[in-house]
């Protein structure tokens, strides 16, 4: 019976997570399209697609016994049984944390509500677009608006803003009757993903180290307690990674010819990747690299190289998942295509001009091939590396990121940004986007200490690469990092309040920057010649600065009691209800709470201009219209005042609870408060 590794299991631990995701949203994409997301057909569907995607991912040729020479490369090189161990207690002790902190963003204030009742839609309802049952109104009107924040109106429903592939995923907590529970055990699967990226590339010694940075770091708890996108997406691009190093070691000159195996395992590669953007459009930035990196290897393979057979099915499964992706986008989520127009569309026309420059490339490869860098180009490049980040790190000091607002979301971003500086006691000036931060955030939440050694990490890498070409496994990693935390500092394209514009730091800068900076530890832990206090104070220069910035807010769970504050409002809706929300605020929180939910019919009733609720003579009419289809007119608004004139005012909803602080120039340490009210009236 062949012996059980613990490399091997830490590789396969890291690696299934992303192909099981990857399965689930190949199964499940295709019944969302045909308005059949429904958990029997998806158990029956997903299960087994991510059961043979992990089988193909991860199964072991004939013939060629784990650690030995010319054996099984899908290894985390050194790992040992303790390792493995401490990485599994790591990732319990994550989604167990997580799971009891979690949040429950369920009003529609910003996007994990969004995701949130997206998922409850679908996984209630199986189809998009949203239906609005127009009819429980007595038909379409101009005073009816059915649209609100994070929902757009298309043709006769409403289409969700984001992504579908997220939102899949949680649909399936709601199932389960756990739908909070989902994004922890998410978090705890991307920590398994990180560090088995790390003890691929940097060794398993410092595998616990980087689980324990990752794990600790606010953006990273911050994510993994309520409904975002960035943890599912983290876990297909660090999978994808992980898929990619295995498929490239088994091509490796000096391996036995690696038949079918790593073929399938660079195409699940691709695949994988591609995937990420079904959860998140920015993905088809953050995978650019991998393209190119596909053309070289198809170049490499015209060159003779053994490791260049790994280009062509990498490059397949790459187009195959994200064109899935864009497929997705298009059908069911076009509007949220429009409004990303501004970003998508240069984004699309870099994409078509890196695949023409690879294509290129991949022909001129014999001629390419004779080029050869100047004896200075690796000094060079890494003195690039550092010269880049010490320039991000001191932007604040020569630039002020500044946008005047032309469009209506521009005027929302800077009312907003007025509001939080006013409440932050800071200078009012909304015009402010505070993005030359950026890497400062990157230092508040990761520690100074594992940039300095990323940074050092990242310098010395490039410098071998460019030198002789080692270490290869290294280049495509090195590349989506690179490429994506430069990009991401440079235009975050986010409200920049924190914790929330933190989330932008963790698909890649995050974990990719823990990566280097365990790659740093091993190069340092040589350097000092085995010295152990030298090792002891690296760790804990990594570990502690992470851990000191996420106390403040670690053990305080945000909205919670939310969801059964919906649940109680939902309960005192009448019998046949259709709402009609008269206030502001209320409509732009509630409207898909109530519809989605609560399963009730609801519309806003439209606002002019300047006001904070409805004409009364239109709310008087389409109240009547209400009956006379034969159903409950119901008023809902944030004050009872504002529905007193239609009837007895009700109090069905009334909550105060810790919300997220927003803070824009220190880290967060604490929570604000949030309170909300629905008041309820039946018209007679």
């Amino acid at each position: 019976m062949e012996r059980l590794l613990p490399g091997r299991v830490l590789a396969a631990l890291s690696a299934a997570p992303a192909l099981a995701v990857a399965g689930w949203l190949l199964a499940g994409l295709p019944l969302l399209l045909l308005g059949r997301f429904a958990p029997v057909p998806a158990l029956l569907l997903g299960v087994p697609a991510a059961a043979l995607l992990c089988w193909a991912g991860l199964r072991r040729p004939a013939g060629r016994p784990g650690g030995q020479p010319g054996g099984q490369p899908d290894e985390a090189p050194g790992a040992a049984w303790w390792q493995v161990v401490a990485v599994l207690g790591i990732a319990v002790a994550s989604g167990v944390f997580n799971a009891v902190l979690h949040s429950e963003q369920v009003a529609v204030r910003r996007d994990p509500a969004t995701y949130a009742q997206y998922a409850t839609w679908i996984a209630r309802h199986g189809s998009l677009p949203i239906g609005v049952n127009a009819e429980a109104f007595g038909g379409a009107d101009p005073a009816l608006v059915f649209d609100s924040v994070g929902f757009y109106a298309v043709g006769g429903g409403v289409e969700p803003q984001f992504m579908p592939g997220a939102p899949m995923v949680f649909a399936a907590g709601h199932w389960l009757g756990a739908p909070f529970v989902v994004p922890a055990v998410l978090g705890a699967l991307a920590v398994l993903t990180v560090a088995g990226v790390a003890a691929r590339l940097a060794g398993a010694r410092w595998v616990p180290v980087a689980a324990a940075a990752f794990a600790v770091c606010l953006p990273v708890l911050y994510t993994s307690r309520t409904t975002f996108s960035e943890i599912p997406s983290l876990i297909l691009l660090f999978g994808g990674l992980a898929l990619a190093h295995d498929a490239l070691a088994h091509h490796a000159p000096e391996r036995a010819a690696p038949g079918g195996s790593g073929w399938i395992r660079g195409a699940l590669a691709g695949l994988v990747l591609g995937l990420a953007v079904l959860v998140r459009i920015d993905a088809l930035r953050d995978a650019l690299p991998v393209l190119a990196f596909a053309g070289l290897l198809i170049a490499m393979r015209r060159a003779g190289r053994r490791e260049g057979a790994l280009g062509p099915p990498l490059l397949a499964g790459l187009v195959a998942g994200a064109g899935l992706g864009l497929l997705a986008a298009y059908l069911l989520a076009r509007s949220y295509l429009d409004y990303l127009s501004g970003s998508v569309r240069p984004l699309l026309a870099v994409c078509a001009a890196v695949l023409v420059l690879t294509a290129a490339g991949t022909a001129a490869a014999p001629l390419l091939a004779r080029v050869r860098l100047p004896g200075w180009a690796p000094a060079a490049g890494a003195g690039l590396v550092v010269a880049l980040m010490a320039a991000l790190y001191a932007r604040p000091w020569f630039q002020t990121v500044t946008r005047t607002p032309v469009t209506a979301d521009d005027r929302r971003t800077f009312e907003m940004i007025e509001a939080i500086q006013r409440a932050n006691v800071l200078p009012v000036d909304g015009t402010r986007l505070y993005f030359e931060n950026s890497l400062h955030w990157v230092a508040w939440y990761l520690g100074l200490p594992a940039l300095v050694l990323a940074t050092a990490a990242a310098a010395l890498l490039t410098r071998r690469l460019l030198r002789d070409g080692t270490p290869f496994a290294w280049l495509a990693p090195l590349a989506v990092i690179g490429w994506t935390t430069v990009t991401t500092l440079l235009r975050p394209e986010i409200t920049p309040d924190h914790p929330w514009a933190a989330r932008r730091l963790v698909p890649v800068v995050i974990p990719g920057l823990v990566v280097l900076a365990a790659y740093g530890l091993e190069r340092l832990r040589g350097r000092a010649g085995g010295r152990r206090w030298v090792a002891a104070v690296a760790v804990l220069a990594v570990l502690v600065p992470p851990a000191v910035t996420s106390i403040g807010t670690a053990f305080t769970p945000v909205e919670r009691g939310e969801a059964a504050a919906v649940a109680a409002m939902c309960a005192r809706l009448p019998r046949r209800a259709s709402a009609l929300i008269v206030e502001r605020v209320t409509g732009d929180r509630f409207t898909q709470v109530v519809r989605g939910t609560c399963g009730v019919p609801t519309a806003k009733v439209r606002v002019p201009p300047g006001a904070d609720v409805a004409r009364d003579d239109d709310t008087w009419r389409l109240a009547a219209r209400v009956r006379a289809a034969g159903r409950v007119p119901v008023v809902l608004a944030a004050d009872g005042d504002q529905v007193a004139r239609y009837g007895t005012p009700v109090h069905v909803l009334g909550l105060s609870v810790p919300q997220d602080e927003r803070s824009l120039v220190d880290p967060p340490n604490g929570t604000w408060s949030l309170t909300m009210n629905v008041w309820m009236a039946l018209p007679a």
